[in-house]
């Protein structure tokens, strides 16, 4: 008489499980890598473009060129002609004080980039799904922004950022007032290069163009 046969055990398969869960973690959108070097690569060409339509220095700092000015009319004409040939100038002075001034509060330097950097990696180019998970709670896309923007309030008009950066741009924009005012600016050929000149304002909007329509998947994916 034969033995029987031993019973068979069932045997789990999880090779499908494990194969569906790889395919989800595959069709899970990756982080908007593309869109911040397309934003980072449009400011450095923008950078670049601008530092080479810049004036020689030693035109800017030229002293036979410094006279008075007779009225206010005359100042605020010497002004706008001196900007328009003098623009790429004027506006790294500015940024030189910009980060003078944050350079020597280094508190302030590291709130105002802590803050571009949460903007920029916790909405701007961070893809909806899966949600934003802080401190084991999971924020929507409406509660990020509102707390960003708090934070942003918080950060610029709470804390010594904010009087930095207005400080500092005061005293840079009175320094080109300043310059532009007795600055003569007779000898600039202003109707030759003024068109050049402008290029360089493209740079912010430009820039903000370019990183609306990188960052416009990521934000449609949203809504």
């Amino acid at each position: 008489m034969a033995s029987p046969s031993p019973p068979v055990l069932p045997i789990s398969n999880s090779q499908p499980s494990n194969a569906a869960s790889a395919a989800s973690a595959q069709s899970q959108p990756p982080i908007a890598t593309p869109a911040f070097r397309a934003f980072i690569n449009q400011i450095s060409d923008s950078v670049r473009h601008g530092i080479s339509q810049r004036r020689p220095w030693a035109e800017l700092a030229d002293r036979s060129a410094f006279s008075k000015p007779e009225s206010l009319s005359e100042a605020a004409l010497r002004v706008r002609k001196n900007y328009s040939y003098f623009r790429v100038n004027y506006l790294a002075v500015i940024a030189l004080i910009l980060a003078f001034s944050l350079l020597s509060h280094p508190l302030s330097l590291l709130l105002l980039l802590g803050l571009l950097a949460a903007w920029l990696f916790l909405y701007l180019f961070r893809p909806s799904d899966p949600p934003l998970v802080l401190f084991g709670r999971t924020f929507t896309d409406r509660e990020t922004l509102g707390l960003l923007i708090v934070v942003s309030v918080v950060v610029v008009f709470l804390t010594s950022v904010g009087s930095v950066l207005i400080s500092a741009l005061m005293v840079g924009l009175a320094i080109v007032f300043a310059h532009g005012s007795f600055r003569v600016p007779e000898d600039l050929f202003l109707d030759e290069q003024e068109p050049v000149a402008t290029g360089f304002l493209s740079f912010l909007g430009g820039a903000a163009s370019n990183a609306a329509a990188a960052a416009a998947p990521v934000v449609a994916a949203r809504v």
